[in-house]
Order: C-alpha cells, then structure tokens, then sequence
C-alpha cells in the first residue's frame, strides 16, 4: 500500500512539475491583458527558468509578450529542416550547431544590424542567417586551497592531463552537449590520437564521472576533488555563492557552447527588437542576477567589459562531425579510455 500510495504521489509531482515547467516558458501571456496582439514567439532549447527570467523581464521593459516554445535539439533541428513544416514562430534562440544546419536548409531570414556588427564574425553566419547572442567556455577550476600548493600551475589541456597526484572531477561525455562538445572540438583541433592519449593520461586521476555540469564544481569547492574541467558559468555561479575556487584558463585554447539567434520572418519588426534586446546589456543582466554567468558576444556591451575571462583563448574550430561521427568517437572513448 506504501509502495502504492508513493508511486501516485510521484505521478501527481511528475504532472504538476510538467504543468508549471509549460506555464514558465508560456511567457505569462495571460497575466499580460491587453497585450494578444504584441507577442513574440520564440522556438529554444533553453533551459525552462533561463528562458522564463527573460520573458519576465523583456515583457515588463517592453511590454511584449514572450511566449518560448521548449524543444529539444533533435526536434527543432527537424523542424528547421523542413521548410514547409517550419514551427509557427518569430524567431529561434538556441545552440549554433542547430543553428548552422538551420541556416544550411535555408531556414532563417538574414538579419543585419549595429547590434549584431559588433559580434565578431566567429560568433554568427556570414550571411547574417543567425547572431550568436552569448557563450560559455571550458575552463579549469581548481580548488583555492589546494592551487596555493601547487608548485606550477598547468596551463594547458597537456599540462592539465598530466600533473601529477590531482584529484579531478568531470561530467561524462555521454551526460551533456557541454561536455561531449569539448572533446568533439578537441578532436577537430588536436586529431583523436592526441585526445585519446590525454584523456587517457587523465582518467586514473578522475574520481567521478558525473551527471550534471554543476557536479564537479561543487565537488571543487567541497575539496572533494583539486580541479574540474567544467564551464565558466557555473563556476562563476559558486564563486559568487563563495566556495573557495578559482579559474584558470587554457592558455592554448578551450571549447565553448555558443548560442544563438535567428528570425524565421522578415515582417515582425517586435522579433527584431527582442533579437537586438538578447544582443544587450539588458539580457545579461537579467540573468546574472540570478547568478547566470555567460560571456556576452557583443563587445559593446558593458557586460562585455566587466566580466572575467572575457580575454579568454578560444579554440578556432567548431566541431562539425554528422551524428554517425559523434557517434563513433564516444564509442573510441568508452573503449579506449573510460572503460579499458
């Protein structure tokens, strides 16, 4: 009867969580009366609070409605791919691999602006198909504690990979885009030998394989590991919590997870302007203060300026590999590395 009565109750959790996780990315149209008219439709693979903190705050600035339309990537990149099934939407606003295949089916509109001319030309399409908006990069977060005892701090992905005696914390490549891009963008910058034989080298350093991106910066700063590979957003996020970590980035380049931006119509002058407001300092506020750290791609703005890292080397290959590559590169990974 327990077992029973505890399978209803998770039921009852698992509907109410869907129901509220729709009505965030709704983009509160029906707490907005008198605004049917002035929406905005946005297709994204975002995650469901990231999206709600901008439609919240765009709708109070500029009162437009921002109604999200959650996808995954495997959805949207069909939808963009059939040209006659396009979702009924204004604009996309999600990873630029989607992005690039999207604009290779001729999916969006180009789009040209001061905005978008202040975003260097590796952050969007050339033909002004999509903008990349903001990114977060891979870096090295090391425990303060334990950086204070290091006789040389490693510098790059070969120095990390082979200093001696760290305990190292790390998300599983088959557990997030974030994690399965650095080691596809690797491949595509060093060749898989040279990646094999790092990741190799640090793997009986590495105490956990985890889920989450959070996980190995949590671990860092509760000294249960000396340094992670993880992404500069969430590290910022526990910086800012004050665990005792610091970054250090790669001095010969890291991989990055880009989003972007890119209308689906030429006649919704309000999509431009949300499309120029996720280019500004008004986005990036939005979400750092929640503690929502990426690097802004526009230069210009003040954001831009003041955060860390800003200067960091970023690798100048995208990976490109079809799904089947993907495919087969984790599996020389699990083989080769993670379970040999």
């Amino acid at each position: 009867m327990r077992r029973y009565t505890s399978l209803l109750f998770l039921a009852f959790v698992l509907v109410l969580g869907t129901v509220l996780g729709a009505s965030l990315l709704s983009g509160y149209a029906d707490k907005t009366p008198g605004q049917s008219g002035r929406t905005v439709t946005v297709c994204t693979t975002m995650p469901a609070e990231q999206a709600g903190l901008l439609a919240a705050e765009y709708e109070k600035m500029a009162k437009v409605n921002v109604r999200f339309i959650p996808m995954t990537p495997e959805e949207l990149a069909a939808a963009l791919s059939d040209k006659k099934n396009q979702p009924d939407a204004d604009l996309v606003l999600a990873d630029s691999r989607i992005m690039r295949e999207g604009a290779m089916k001729g999916a969006f509109v180009p789009y040209l602006s001061e905005g978008t001319d202040s975003v260097a030309d590796a952050f969007k399409d050339e033909e002004g198909a999509w903008t990349g908006v903001w990114y977060d990069p891979v870096v090295f977060c090391v425990n303060s504690d334990y950086l204070r005892t290091m006789p040389r701090i490693p510098e790059t992905w070969a120095e990390f990979a082979a200093y001696p005696d760290m305990r190292v914390g790390m998300t599983d490549f088959l557990a997030a885009d974030a994690a399965s891009n650095l080691y596809f963008t690797m491949v595509s910058v060093y060749g898989e030998p040279e990646v094999l034989r790092q990741l190799s080298a640090l793997h009986p350093k590495v105490v956990q394989y985890v889920k989450f991106l959070s996980t190995p910066v949590r671990m860092t700063g509760m000294g249960e590991v000396d340094a992670a590979v993880a992404v500069q957003s969430e590290t910022l996020r526990y910086i800012t919590d004050g665990y005792p970590i610091r970054i250090v980035y790669p001095t010969d380049g890291t991989a990055y997870m880009l989003t972007g931006a890119g209308l689906l119509r030429n006649d919704r002058p309000l999509a431009q302007d949300f499309f120029e407001w996720l280019l500004s300092d008004g986005a990036q506020m939005t979400l750092q203060k929640e503690n929502v750290f990426f690097v802004p791609t526009n230069t210009g703005t003040l954001a831009y300026k003041q955060l860390v890292g800003k200067n960091i080397a970023l690798f100048d290959k995208n990976e490109n590999f079809t799904s089947a590559e993907r495919s087969t590169l984790l599996d020389h990974w699990l083989q080769n590395v993670r379970f040999k």
